[in-house]
């Protein structure tokens, strides 16, 4: 199974559609190296997560304790301060890395509300590759304000021989957020179909299949049902910065313990958790992030292959379009049917606003109350 762990809910940046930095946790109460000594040594993937982990002092310690408990680690950074992440590279080659970007030069200085971030993740991205790190990449998410940057982005990191993961604007409970939303969600779309049909001329296999989980953000932007069922609670687990254990990050009432009270497996095999995996079996939500895609996307019975209805999807469309035709998108997609949103406000930028935060102790009320979760 995999493992989202979120070290801390500081973070340096200041997102419109994320709005954790609002709501920093006191780094008394976060979770420590005792605490994740109970975690198993039998994951597959391990995300490192925030905020923004590389905040943390005991970083690369961390990564010390828990580069063997996984067969894959990753750090998930917005890339502001790669020189404390340069040392665990040296150590770590393997491990893997990703920057967040949400468009080319200020087009990400707005949405992330970072001045000169776009510049710092491009110099950081080339000291990482002189580091020697071989699973290096960067991560962005499907946005109005940024669609028409995504196959630029993506053909950079094809020349630099990087990765890129992509999501899609999501509203969670860990992000104080239920106002994300597509103003134009069809044409959002079609702009998905150019990157997915060049992702299938890639020479690298991984992005066939990312090709696959791009179609899913489709209907995840159109407001459709999920393309496979989800699998969080079993196949994928999120821990919070208290130590506090969810089946994933959109639902706070998908909660499964604490690992500072609980062992691992008391919570893992519990009846609590068993409680919660009967509600994700019947979630409405139309949720696609990449760690609740991937992992639904896997075969049931050698979790190491995609299943074979993926498999057959990515081998036929990518003959198809190294033949020269095109994929037939209107056959995997109803473009006629798509959902509505009440809350139409458009994010505010924070590049240059002063915010105040609200540091959040054990002891206060952790995440906003939010009304509603669902997306569609």
């Amino acid at each position: 199974m995999d493992l989202s762990l979120i070290l801390t809910y500081r973070c340096d940046s200041r997102c419109s559609m994320c709005y954790i930095w609002k709501n920093p946790t006191d780094p008394a109460y976060e979770i420590d190296l005792k605490v994740l000594e109970k975690l198993p040594n039998t994951f597959d993937y391990l995300n490192i997560t925030g905020g923004e982990p590389t905040l943390r002092r005991d970083l690369a310690e961390i990564c010390d304790l828990l580069y063997p408990k996984t067969k894959k680690l990753e750090i998930s950074t917005n890339g502001l301060h790669v020189d404390k992440i340069i040392p665990i590279v040296k150590k770590y080659p393997d491990i893997k890395i990703r920057i967040s970007i949400e468009g080319v030069g200020e087009t990400n200085d707005i949405i992330r509300g970072e001045k000169g971030g776009y510049q710092k993740k491009i110099e950081g991205m080339n000291k990482l590759i002189g580091t020697g790190g071989c699973d290096l990449g960067f991560a962005t998410t499907f946005q109005d304000e940024n669609i028409d940057h995504i196959l630029e982005i993506y053909r950079y990191t094809l020349n630099l021989n990087i990765e890129l993961a992509t999501s899609a604007l999501h509203n969670a409970f860990q992000f104080h957020k239920n106002d994300n939303v597509i103003y134009h969600r069809k044409a959002l779309a079609k702009r998905v179909e150019e990157l997915i049909t060049e992702m299938l001329k890639s020479k690298k296999v991984k992005n066939w299949f990312r090709a696959y989980l791009n179609l899913g953000l489709i209907h995840k932007i159109l407001g459709h049902d999920r393309m496979h069922a989800c699998t969080q609670g079993t196949d994928n687990i999120f821990v919070d910065p208290w130590g506090d254990v969810y089946a994933c990050n959109v639902r706070n009432d998908l909660y499964m313990g604490n690992l500072k009270k609980q062992d691992w497996n008391d919570i893992y095999n519990g009846a609590t958790a068993k409680e919660v995996r009967k509600k994700v079996a019947v979630c409405p939500q139309n949720c696609w992030m990449v760690s609740s895609a991937k992992t639904a996307m896997r075969n049931k019975l050698h979790p190491k292959l995609p299943r074979t209805s993926v498999l057959w999807w990515v081998v036929f469309n990518k003959l198809k379009v190294e033949l020269g035709g095109n994929i037939n998108f209107e056959k995997y997609i109803d473009y006629e049917d798509i959902g509505s949103d009440e809350n139409l406000i458009k994010r505010t930028s924070y590049l240059n606003d002063l915010d105040k935060k609200t540091v959040q102790s054990s002891e206060s009320l952790k995440y906003t109350q939010l009304s509603n979760y669902f997306n569609r």
